[in-house]
């Protein structure tokens, strides 16, 4: 069994010198973002799109949210981010119109490659279709794309893509019903 090559993984060049720059601005200018009050949805649009966020109308991101990289990150009309939501946004992360991120949720769009030695990093993009729910403290994690109208229930671990207008629940999440919609 041959031993992992931490110190390549290192030395390796993950980000771009204009991403870098971009990182340092962002350090300052998350600030804020996050010192904003809460009912100041519009100026935390304002801040994401300044820094290279694709955010529609209507949005409700939290001051408590934390985006890693706003030039990573899409929104659609009328969805909502929770407090305390992480987005980890190595890779692209879009979030489509009508979508609620509960509180606590994490988004994880990036890893490493676990099969190579230096275990390069990976970037792989999540997708969140209209009208789907991710529920509190959920996990969707790299590369997957939750189905328009789905949800991903409480504390589950989607690491697989998810079927539209499906409910799926639990480590690792399985489809536990289909999704119906009723009129009020």
């Amino acid at each position: 069994m041959a031993d992992l090559d931490i110190s390549a993984n290192r030395r390796a060049t993950k980000y771009s010198g204009a991403e870098i720059v971009r990182r340092i601005l962002w350090a300052f200018g998350k600030w804020l973002f996050c010192l904003s009050p809460r009912p100041c949805f519009g100026w935390r649009r304002f801040i994401l799109r300044c820094f290279g966020a694709e955010v529609a109308p209507h949005v409700h991101m939290y001051a408590s949210t934390r985006v890693y990289f706003p030039w990573n990150l899409a929104v659609g009309a009328w969805s909502a981010v929770g407090e305390n939501a992480l987005i980890y946004n190595l890779g692209l992360v879009k979030i489509g119109e009508k979508v609620t991120i509960s509180h606590g949720v994490h988004l994880c769009a990036g890893s490493h490659d676990y099969r190579k030695l230096d275990m390069p990093l990976l970037k792989p993009p999540i997708e969140i279709r209209n009208q789907a729910w991710i529920c509190a403290d959920a996990f969707v994690g790299p590369g997957v794309t939750v189905g328009e109208g789905a949800v991903v229930g409480a504390r589950a671990v989607a690491v697989k893509d998810v079927e539209p207008w499906t409910i799926v629940a639990g480590n690792p999440a399985r489809e536990i019903r289909k999704r119906e919609l009723t009129a009020i």
